[in-house]
Order: structure tokens, then C-alpha cells, then sequence
């Protein structure tokens, strides 16, 4: 990942070649991290509500071998 953001950055970079300053160098590159962070915010590798139930039937299903245990 951070191979591929360095590449993108050398991509912009050598679009503009001379930077006239520090600063306008640190703006593309910060520009860049912050649309990279908005691509990765976007991703959602786990849907929270699907987990959740799960974790809901799980409690269920221990809370109804806790009830057999002590039954028999």
C-alpha cells in the first residue's frame, strides 16, 4: 500500500516538475493523503450489523447450553 501511494505521489510530481516552494509540495502531497483517506473511509471490509446479530446468537446459543447443562 504505502509503495503505491509513493508511486502516486511521484506520478503528480513529476506533472508539476519544479515546486516553487516547500509548502506547495507538502500542499499536493497532503491533498493526496487526504483523498487516499477518503477512498479508504469509504471501504467497508465488515458489515457491523450482520457481526452483531451474530454475536447476539452466539450469546443466545451459550446462554441456552448453560440452561441444558444445568437441566440435565
Amino acid at each position: 500500500m504505502q509503495e503505491r501511494l509513493n508511486e502516486e505521489v511521484r506520478r503528480r510530481e513529476r506533472v508539476i516538475r519544479i515546486f516553487p516552494n516547500d509548502e506547495s509540495a507538502l500542499r499536493l502531497i497532503g491533498a493526496l493523503l487526504a483523498e487516499q483517506n477518503e477512498v479508504w473511509q469509504e471501504r467497508k471490509y465488515l458489515d457491523m450489523d450482520e457481526f452483531n446479530e451474530w454475536v447476539a446468537a452466539q450469546k443466545e446459543a451459550k446462554r441456552g447450553n448453560n440452561i441444558v447443562a444445568l437441566a440435565g
